[in-house]
């Protein structure tokens, strides 16, 4: 499920990012890029993007970052995001 972007009224998919990518920094990294790239140009809604990650083996701090510019994008659009956490499913 990695990153499941879509219309929280209509349920409508709007985008399906990561397949198979589990580690949250990376989809952080590419949610953030296609909101540059392509969600900006969503009109106002009410949108999600639901992000189905993995604790990170040997992870000890760091992480990604939702920085200002991805929340004036998403903020902009109406889009909130939900973190949904798969324990064991990152098989890297």
């Amino acid at each position: 499920m990695p990153i499941n972007i879509y219309n929280d009224i209509n349920n409508d998919k709007i985008e399906y990012l990561c397949e198979d990518i589990w580690d949250l920094p990376t989809q952080i990294s590419e949610l953030e890029k296609w909101l540059a790239e392509k969600g900006k140009e969503l009109p106002l809604g009410k949108y999600v993007a639901d992000i189905g990650f993995d604790i990170r083996k040997n992870a000890s701090g760091g992480g990604g970052i939702i920085n200002t510019n991805m929340i004036n994008i998403m903020s902009e659009i109406g889009i909130e995001v939900y973190l949904s956490e798969y324990p064991g499913l990152n098989k890297k």
